[in-house]
């Protein structure tokens, strides 16, 4: 892409040279021609009775492509040619015209002799015109080539990155389907013959969670259906399934009324997995010992879901690269928790993610903007 920006830019660089070079050569042609004109005028004026004049007309009206005005000593139109005839018809379009030309051109002066003189005013020809803008137009379809191309090129890229995250997705879930149905069958037999064993709860709640994180692999690159859903009860089990398995030194406080019904569209598997990734990135910040703040707030059109914590802050360098592919701190990662997480936002809910503060040594928090 690099190679075809200085091909751009290179080709419209020339193009633009050139065509002043021809420009230049154009004007001094026209301007030889308006001389031409203008000599053959004053030959005429003062031409003597019987004198052949039929030559010095035709110069005159050879002259269909250079717009000329005649004016006296003290610039009153006498005459013109090669002006739009309809515009004419206003008595005021040759007065504007000869008011711009005087800015553009200097006037060829005709000696009338006896003290008498006459000026031309000219403007540049239409072809003359239209060559002073080619360049110009010649580098804007360049250029609008090059950025279909782009965006051609970048289409392409995604939608290869997006049959790889499915492809990767699906086989994820086919690899995890048989031992996690095989591990929920012997937690039922585990849990028939020995009942008072409060472990086997513990087993089973994790084994449905696997179960639950099965499904949402099997999801990604699926229609994903939403429906109305509760976001407080979303939110505040999310909560308390990672009250139990995070270590004690972090806190997690919902700064909303648990009691609060909040109904939009939401898909509950995959929303409860955003939520989980940017919690378990926020405990990764703090390094095991801090807090967590889940605050939800409304405007006429959105809910607003914020996700704090008391971690190591992150650069605002990286406010954006966080939600790449890729993007990690951590020694040990793929960093596809963000991606995945502003994937589920953006493209299956529709919404909004992004880092709304964050300081160094203080904290950040995170915004996620769903619709009504």
């Amino acid at each position: 892409m690099l190679f075809l920006f200085l091909f751009a830019i290179l080709s419209g660089s020339g193009s633009l040279i050139y065509t002043r070079f021809l420009v230049e050569i154009l004007k001094n042609e026209e301007r030889k021609k308006v001389e031409l004109w203008a000599e053959a005028t004053r030959l005429i004026t003062i031409a003597e009775n019987g004198q052949d004049i039929e030559f010095l007309s035709s110069i005159i009206e050879n002259n269909i492509t250079i717009p000329v005005i005649l004016t006296d000593e003290a610039d009153s139109i006498i005459s013109s040619g090669n002006f739009d005839a309809r515009k004419m018809r206003d008595p005021r379009y040759l007065i504007s015209q000869l008011q711009k030309i005087k800015r553009k051109n200097s006037p060829i002066i005709i000696d009338l002799g006896k003290g008498y003189k006459n000026q031309i005013y000219y403007k540049d020809s239409t072809i003359l015109t239209r060559l002073n803008y080619y360049p110009y137009i010649q580098t804007g379809i360049i250029v609008l080539f090059i950025l279909v191309a782009f965006l051609a090129f970048s289409s392409s890229r995604k939608a290869e990155n997006n049959q790889v995250w499915v492809s990767m997705s699906k086989e994820t879930a086919h690899q995890l389907g048989t031992p996690v149905s095989s591990l929920a069958g012997w937690v039922e037999i585990l849990q028939q013959d020995y009942p008072e064993m409060s472990m086997s709860r513990e087993i089973a709640l994790d084994v449905a969670r696997l179960e639950k994180i099965t499904e949402r692999f099997s999801r990604i690159g699926s229609r994903v259906a939403l429906r109305d859903e509760n976001l407080v009860s979303i939110i505040t089990g999310t909560i308390t399934y990672l009250k139990t398995r995070t270590s004690s030194k972090v806190s997690f406080i919902f700064d909303s009324d648990p009691e609060r019904d909040v109904i939009i569209p939401l898909n509950t598997a995959l929303f409860e997995w955003a939520i989980e990734n940017i919690s378990k990135n926020a405990i990764d910040a703090m390094e095991g010992s801090g807090i967590i703040t889940y605050r939800i707030s409304e405007t006429e059109n959105n809910i607003h879901v914020d996700i704090s914590d008391t971690g190591k802050g992150i650069p605002k360098s990286a406010f954006k690269k966080i939600f790449s592919p890729g993007y990690t701190t951590k020694q040990r990662g793929w960093g596809v928790g963000l991606s995945l997480t502003k994937r589920i936002v953006e493209e299956f809910h529709k919404g909004k993610i992004y880092v709304r503060h964050s300081e160094p040594g203080i904290g950040s928090s995170i915004r996620i903007v769903l619709n009504k």
